[in-house]
């Protein structure tokens, strides 16, 4: 190949991690919060702002849902359009409704037989899911929604009317993001408007008509992030307005109580936002820190450390990483309470952890490569293959 087809040749694009970091620390942060008496939710996102794991997560979510379903459904047949874009949408669906259940399965028959031989407090266990068999049809219809397997269905809910939000924003995205606005003010001026559950009078935790607010935001940052080559806007005043935010955030969310320091509160004891309804202290949070992040040349290069990719392999593997890491916090929790929370239970509880979350994300990116790379030799042999018939044909059609 010559000097200039060299040059001419387009260079490939280089993956921008970010988001996968940003997702691995969501995770993380969401693997020390689900323990209750672990002393390391207290270093968490929710001690520092408004927002939580639970909002990055869901805002992330509806980033990479554009950046896997979006661009597929626009791209149009034979290598998108609709009708594949929802074909995938429901096979990840599916997925998730699987992992659902064996998350709910596991941690069920696990209480139950734990407290055979150690007490278990009874909020570890809903009572209606303690006893009886009744409690598996409201399950498996998603009727009965747990604490702390409450937000893979939102997820479901949430990706299954991503093609409505896709239609929505070819009409027009002011059209989009207003009926999303609108619908989530609907809902915080009446938190009645909800999905039942079983187990809770007032409804979901996660309201999916107020949570789908900051999922369509994610999927809006995707789409504006996509033509800037995975950038958002980050003008100086926009940074310094989210970066004053979340400060002031951090001084009035700081439990200075738990830490024996004198308040430094800008509003005082101001009212709890409100999660379920995701309250805009929420995600006015969470946008804040997507728009630092994927604004900064630093975030870019902190991503690409060693420590940034092991952040983003978490985040690559974020449904398998999420489902055992609250499989593990499930055990954490129930080892906390039999054998009590002292130091040494706290380090093993967290190192065997982090690494098993770790493990299992490698474990999955190398079958993934492994899957990858024998997908490209089948492909190359039949290349070769049909290269050797099209040589047949044209000896056959010269003799």
């Amino acid at each position: 190949m010559s000097e200039a087809a060299t040059d001419a040749a387009p260079k490939r694009k280089k993956r921008d991690h970010r988001i996968d970091a940003l997702r691995g620390i969501a995770l993380l942060m969401m693997l020390a919060d689900h323990a209750p008496q672990d002393v390391l939710n207290r270093f968490t996102l929710r001690n520092f702002g408004f927002a939580d794991a639970a909002e990055i997560f869901v805002l992330l979510a509806g980033y990479a849902s554009w950046l896997a379903y979006g661009r597929l459904i626009l791209r149009g047949p034979p290598t998108g359009g609709w009708a594949l874009g929802v074909e995938r949408i429901v096979r990840r669906c599916w997925r998730l409704y699987l992992f659902q259940m064996v998350m709910l399965l596991v941690s069920v028959l696990t209480i139950r037989q734990w407290r055979h031989y150690s007490p278990v407090p009874v909020d570890f266990l809903e009572p209606e899911l303690a006893h009886g068999h009744e409690w598996i049809w409201r399950v498996l219809s998603l009727q009965a929604l747990p604490n702390n397997l409450n937000i893979l269905p939102l997820y479901i809910v949430l990706l299954l009317a991503f093609p409505v939000l896709v239609f929505l924003w070819k009409l027009s995205p002011w059209l989009l993001a207003g009926a999303s606005l609108a619908l989530w003010g609907l809902v915080n001026s009446d938190p009645t408007l909800n999905l039942p559950n079983w187990l809770d009078p007032d409804g979901w935790y996660f309201n999916p008509f107020a949570w789908q607010f900051i999922f369509t935001l994610g999927m809006l940052a995707a789409i504006m992030a996509g033509k800037r080559e995975g950038n958002l806007p980050g003008p100086l005043w926009a940074r310094l307005i989210a970066g004053a935010y979340l400060v002031f955030a951090a001084l009035q969310c700081f439990p200075y109580e738990s830490w024996n320091l004198p308040s430094l509160r800008p509003l005082g004891d101001m009212p709890p936002a409100d999660k379920s309804d995701l309250a805009i202290w929420r995600w006015t949070d969470a946008l804040a820190i997507l728009l630092l992040v994927q604004s900064s040349v630093t975030a870019t290069r902190l991503s690409e450390t060693r420590v940034g990719q092991a952040l983003a392999l978490l985040g690559r593997h974020s449904l398998e990483v999420f489902s055992f890491g609250t499989i593990l916090d499930l055990f954490a929790r129930l080892v906390m309470n039999s054998f009590g929370d002292g130091w040494i239970i706290q380090i093993l509880v967290n190192v065997l952890g982090f690494a098993g979350v770790y493990g299992v994300a490698v474990w999955l990116d190398r079958h993934r490569r492994q899957a990858a790379l024998m997908a490209g030799e089948t492909r190359k042999e039949a290349r070769e293959e049909a290269k050797k018939d099209r040589s047949a044909e044209i000896g056959d059609a010269n003799p």
